[in-house]
């Protein structure tokens, strides 16, 4: 049986569904990413020759499907968020980016550690492969498409997490690569810092605003909105962002955040960022339906193959216990009412930026097979009780979480700036 057959069927079936079934799915617990990882999960059944999936033989291909799922879902996320940059502002997400991302890290490494068994690099590259929240999968949790005013403290919180902490999870993979080279060497620790961190986020973000503006400048003063074909000028500040970035040894995805958010803060009154919204949102669904088509036949494959109960145990409990509570340490110092802190707390969404950063990770790392396949059940698990809880779960809790919030003042958005 030809594998570019199987993949033509099994992309038309996922993308039928993406546009049939999401109304339906909308009245009962079951998400369009539970539907797709279902149908992977039956295909080996189904075609008893069809090729085995394989995340580690085919890292490669894993890795450049979950790259362009991420960075297209990115943009889609930064062009919805309508509130301004800043401090008090953007508070909630500055609490989780830099109090439960690193606790959460620190958290899976060291069960990886003392629970698995896994050597240190392994260990790190399993908290920080599952440090960042998904942009892709998130979207019952996310605030609404640009001026939808769809825009609670707790969706804005997780959206603007989700679109920063993708990027900012890179250092912390880079640094399992570097343990695994050289171990804990300072010479090594110190060029990572300097590199992998200071001059890869700095440049991230320095291209990114700078991409974003001056490509919001030729869209709207030079050429006209009217004048631009809508998906492509989102297509367009996808790519040249993240490419323009890499080759400056920055972080991609980083830059194609903000990039996004300075596109969207230049002009934020158009009906024009709906449309690149939307556009960059049917791409992403898209890469989201194959990967997760790929994810369920993986699994029947013998994915969870390697698990072992304290692996079991350390998957379920850093997605039911730490993140929780690691979210409620950060948002601590917040304003926000209780049941909107347990929202953000709870809803730390894993997904496709988990699947690229782990081939990412050991596609570069030196790190054996056998604690490979660990850390694949490990992260496959709690992907896996991720799109099955959070998806079963999250539609019905932030509806009635976000309409008692409403718009902060700081909310408000601008007219043009020209």
């Amino acid at each position: 049986m030809d594998l570019y057959d199987i993949i033509i069927l099994v992309l038309g079936v996922a993308f039928l569904a993406s546009a049939t079934m999401s109304k339906l799915l909308s009245r009962i617990p079951l998400s369009l990413p539970m539907l797709y990882v279902g149908v992977g999960m039956l295909l080996p059944l189904i075609w008893r020759g069809a090729p085995r999936m394989d995340p580690i033989e085919q890292g490669v291909i894993v890795e450049r499907l979950a790259e362009l799922a991420v960075i297209i879902a990115l943009m889609s996320v930064g062009l919805k968020l309508d509130r301004p940059v800043g401090w008090r502002s953007w508070r909630s997400a500055w609490c989780l980016l830099a109090v439960t991302m690193p606790l959460c890290i620190a958290a899976l490494a060291i069960g990886g550690v003392f629970l698995v068994g896994l050597p240190l690099a392994a260990a790190v590259l399993l908290g920080a492969v599952m440090a960042p929240t998904d942009p892709v999968l998130a979207a019952d949790v996310e605030v609404g498409q640009p001026d939808e005013k769809k825009n609670g403290e707790a969706r804005f919180a997780l959206t603007s997490e989700a679109g920063l902490n993708d990027g900012l999870a890179f250092p912390f993979v880079n640094l399992a690569i570097v343990i695994a080279a050289t171990g804990l060497a300072a010479g090594g620790l110190a060029q990572w810092f300097a590199v992998d961190v200071v001059w890869k986020v700095g440049v991230g973000f320095g291209m990114g605003a700078a991409i974003g503006h001056a490509v919001a400048v030729m869209v709207f003063r030079w050429c006209g909105d009217d004048a631009v074909t809508d998906g492509f000028a989102a297509l367009a500040l996808t790519l040249l962002t993240y490419g323009a970035t890499e080759l400056a040894n920055g972080y991609g995805f980083i830059a194609v955040f903000v990039a996004a958010v300075m596109f969207r803060r230049y002009e934020r009154v158009r009906s024009y960022h709906r449309a690149l919204h939307d556009f960059a949102e049917q791409i992403e669904r898209l890469f989201m339906a194959t990967l997760l088509i790929v994810f369920g036949a993986s699994i029947t494959h013998g994915l969870f193959a390697p698990l072992t109960w304290p692996g079991a145990l350390l998957g379920v409990g850093f997605l039911l216990v730490v993140r929780p509570a690691a979210g409620l340490l950060g948002l601590a110092g917040t304003r926000d009412p209780l049941r909107s802190k347990l929202a953000m707390a709870f809803y730390g969404i894993r997904g496709i930026g988990t699947f690229y950063y782990l081939a990412h990770g050991l596609n570069l790392a030196d790190i054996e097979e056998e604690h490979a396949r660990t850390i694949w059940a490990i992260a496959g698990l709690i992907v896996l009780t991720s799109i099955v809880i959070h998806g079963a779960t999250a539609s019905n809790i932030m509806e009635r979480v976000s309409p008692h919030e409403g718009d902060r003042p700081h909310d408000q958005r601008r007219g043009p700036r020209h």
